[in-house]
C-alpha cells in the first residue's frame, strides 16, 4: 500500500509541471497574403512577459519590418488583415517606444527579414501575458511590410499587413 501511494504521489508530481507548462505556453501559425502558412511562433510566459520565437518566410527580402500583436482573434487574408483590427492596446497607451505617452501592450521592435526573405527572432514583450488582465492568447501577431518608426499615431507608418498569427 506504502508503494502504491507513493508511486501515485510520484505520477502526479511529474504531470503537475506539464499541466503547468500548457498554460505557460502558446503557439500561433502565419499566414501569407495568398492564404498559405508562411511560419510559426511559439510563446512562453516568465514571470515578467512573453518571449516570443518565430520564423516566418514569404516576406520582402533584406529590410526591417514592423511588428505588433493586435486585438482581434481574425486573420482573414482576403481582406488584407484587416479582420485583425488595431493594435492591442488595454492601457490606451499612445503608439512606439519613442512616443511621449506610449509604448502600448502591442508595440514590438521592428523584425530584420535576410536575403530569403525569411524571419527568424525572439522577442520579449513585458507588456503582456499570456492569459488574464493583458492576455494575448486568442489575439493576432502581425508582420508589416514596413518599419516602425516607433512615433506616428496609430501604427507608426508599419504599412500593409503581410503575415498574421491567431495566438492559440
Amino acid at each position: 500500500m506504502k508503494r502504491m501511494m507513493i508511486a501515485a504521489i510520484l505520477t502526479l508530481a511529474a504531470a503537475l509541471p506539464a499541466a503547468a507548462q500548457s498554460q505557460g505556453t502558446a503557439t500561433a501559425d502565419f499566414v501569407g497574403l495568398d492564404g498559405k502558412q508562411a511560419g510559426r511562433a511559439t510563446l512562453t510566459e516568465g514571470k515578467a512577459g512573453v518571449l516570443i520565437e518565430m520564423e516566418v518566410s514569404g516576406l520582402p527580402s533584406n529590410r526591417w519590418v514592423a511588428f505588433h500583436i493586435h486585438e482581434s482573434s481574425r486573420c482573414d487574408h482576403t481582406h488584407g488583415f484587416e479582420s485583425a483590427g488595431g493594435h492591442f492596446n488595454p492601457t490606451k497607451a499612445e503608439h512606439g517606444f519613442l512616443a511621449a505617452k506610449g509604448p502600448h501592450a502591442g508595440d514590438m521592435p521592428n523584425q530584420y527579414v535576410d536575403q530569403d526573405g525569411k524571419l527568424h527572432a525572439q522577442v520579449f514583450n513585458g507588456m503582456v501575458s499570456l492569459n488574464g488582465k493583458n492576455g494575448i492568447r486568442g489575439r493576432t501577431l502581425m508582420i508589416h511590410a514596413d518599419s516602425d518608426d516607433y512615433r506616428s499615431q496609430p501604427v507608426g507608418g508599419a504599412g500593409k499587413r503581410l503575415a498574421c498569427a491567431v495566438i492559440q
